[in-house]
Order: C-alpha cells, then structure tokens, then sequence
C-alpha cells in the first residue's frame, strides 16, 4: 500500500506544482516539463507496483452487475479522453476531458474492486482529478470553448475508441485479469 501511496503523492505533487507554485515552475522552462514527466512515469511505475504487489483486503463486495456499468463506463472513459485530442465537431465540448475521463476511469474501477488497495488506488486519482479541476478553473476561470471542425472527425473518433478499449481489455487479459469474465 505504501507504494501506491508514494506513487499517488508522487503523481498529485508533479502535476500541482504548475497550479501550487507557478513561478517556481515557470523558471524552470523545459527542464520543468522533464522532470514532471519524469516524477509521472515514475509515479505511475510505484502505483502500478505497489497495486500489484498489495495484499488483498476486502472492503465490500461489489455486485456482478457492477461490471456491465464498468464496461459502459470504461467505454465512455476511452472517448471522453480521445475528446481531447479530436478535431471535430465535439472538440471544445468538454473543458477538461482528459480530467473527466480520469474521474469515469476511476468510478469504474471503484464499482468492481472492493478491496483497499483498489480503493487508495482509484480514489486516489479521483481525487487528484477533482482538485485538478477545481485548481484549472480557479486559475483560468474564463475559457473558452473551440470552434468545432468537421464531422468525419468524429467518426474516426469513434473508431480510435473501439480500438484503444480493445487493446486495453487485451492487455487486461494478457495481465490474468479478464474485464469480462
């Protein structure tokens, strides 16, 4: 569990630091943005062992139905966050896709892991998500939304989901854990 922790702590101090202490970071320049990658990979790296490596401690046991609303849920997690990248008539819909995929990725995760582990995990990202948008928005209160461009972006948004869920749920089985078993 401490891993996971760290590596939440980790995570939620690289990306605060723009937000927490702007002018520190800002003369930084591009050394600034390494070591936020670096502090990251190396956060995600922790999480992931210490997710892996973590005892077993049931919380609550969540129901089989659960995993029907995860798999809409993750689904929608996977477009949400290609939202953020599109072109097309639904880029701007959003203010913080990437942020609001990582809040439906985690609820997802919380529906069908009822152990505590899963739960520092996910709800530790979720929370970092929350106050990242809290922290954006009082920074940048006034934004403005992108014109929207053009339809057949959509679609190949569209496709790009189907394909990145694939290979998440292949990767999933590859790792012993089936999404839909």
């Amino acid at each position: 569990m401490l891993l996971i922790i760290l590596g939440l702590i980790l995570w939620t101090g690289a990306h605060y630091w723009k937000r927490l202490a702007p002018d520190h970071r800002a003369k930084l320049g591009d050394k600034g943005k390494g070591i936020v990658v670096g502090a990251s990979v190396l956060a995600i790296v922790l999480m992931i062992i210490g997710y892996r490596s973590a005892d077993f401690i049931a919380v609550w046991n969540p129901p089989s139905a659960l995993q029907h609303i995860t798999h809409v849920l993750m689904l929608a997690a996977f477009f949400v966050f290609g939202m953020s990248a599109t072109t097309g008539r639904l880029r701007g819909y959003l203010r913080h896709p990437m942020l609001i995929s990582v809040k439906i990725w985690a609820i997802a995760h919380l529906l069908v892991n009822g152990d505590l582990a899963a739960i520092i995990l996910f709800g530790g990202m979720l929370a970092w998500a929350v106050g990242s948008v809290i922290l954006i928005n009082k920074a940048e209160p006034n934004w403005v939304r992108p014109e929207p461009g053009n339809k057949s972006k959509d679609i190949l948004l569209v496709v790009i989901t189907l394909v990145t869920f694939t290979i998440a749920v292949a990767i999933h089985i590859a790792l012993g854990v089936n999404p839909f078993g």
